[in-house]
């Protein structure tokens, strides 16, 4: 894995840092596959859960618009499908993911905090999806920016192309909490902390399947949710968290 993208393990708790700062920690077709290599890694590990980070003065500038002058359109097709197929890794993977953002995120690097399960943000990040503005509309990234937001706010974002900040963002929903710059490593761990209690199996099911009926109409959601339900209640798992509640002790998951 190159300089671009840093993976370290610490405790149950890997965190997957945006390291080329220089670049504004730019999305390119490079950069896009070591991510995905690196998801890919954890999800075959125990780890518990995962924080994606940057570095530097922008958390990511998204695509490299380097790679896109000129390029031919199966060379475009390729870049944004190796892009769409590392938003899907991150939504497939058994653990949560939180973003840490401390800076601006802009279009594909938008795209990346919004595909995170979990986002909190400095109050000095903001972010944008600036298609909009210019020649480039950012129909990959709203895929991801719909799905976190009502349709008028993120057609807004798209549209307009300005910078929300993180207060903004909050207001939105498109974060779960904004604090002090200082306080931001203390707050995305302890929002991760939290996300991984209980059963890491449970937990995985139940981020997986989410993702699966979200897109669903309500019909089938919910016969879909039932059926994942009724085949998870039979489990040990399952079964131990109903016998310790009805028993008034802490479960015992032995690391499932």
């Amino acid at each position: 894995m190159s300089t671009s993208v840093r993976s370290q393990r610490h405790g149950e708790f890997v965190t997957v840092t945006l390291s080329n700062p220089a670049k504004r920690n730019a999305l390119s077709l490079d950069v896009l596959l070591e991510l995905t290599a690196a998801f890919e890694e954890i999800a075959s590990s125990d780890a518990l859960g995962v924080i994606l980070a940057a570095e530097g003065p922008v958390f990511s500038a998204g695509h490299n618009f380097g790679e896109m002058k000129g390029a031919s359109e199966a060379d475009a097709l390729h870049l944004f499908t190796v892009c769409s197929n590392l938003m899907q890794t991150m939504h497939s993977i058994p653990q949560p993911i939180v973003a840490r953002v401390h800076a601006l995120a802009t279009a594909a690097g938008c795209q990346l905090v919004a595909t995170c399960d979990l986002a909190v943000a400095a109050s000095s990040a903001g972010f944008a999806i600036p298609g909009g503005k210019g020649g480039l509309f950012c129909h990959t990234p709203l895929v991801a920016v719909a799905r976190s937001l009502p349709p008028k706010r993120a057609l807004e974002m798209a549209m307009t192309g300005d910078v929300i900040s993180a207060q903004t963002a909050l207001e939105w929903g498109f974060v779960n909490s904004v604090v002090d710059d200082g306080e931001l490593d203390d707050a995305t761990l302890e929002l991760l902390e939290r996300a991984c209690r209980g059963s890491r199996e449970s937990k995985a099911i139940g981020k997986q399947a989410y993702y699966q009926q979200i897109g669903m109409n309500e019909s089938d959601a919910y016969a879909f949710a039932s059926a994942v339900m009724a085949q998870a209640v039979v489990s040990d798992v399952a079964q131990e968290g109903i016998a310790a509640f009805l028993e008034k002790r802490h479960p015992d998951f032995g690391g499932r």
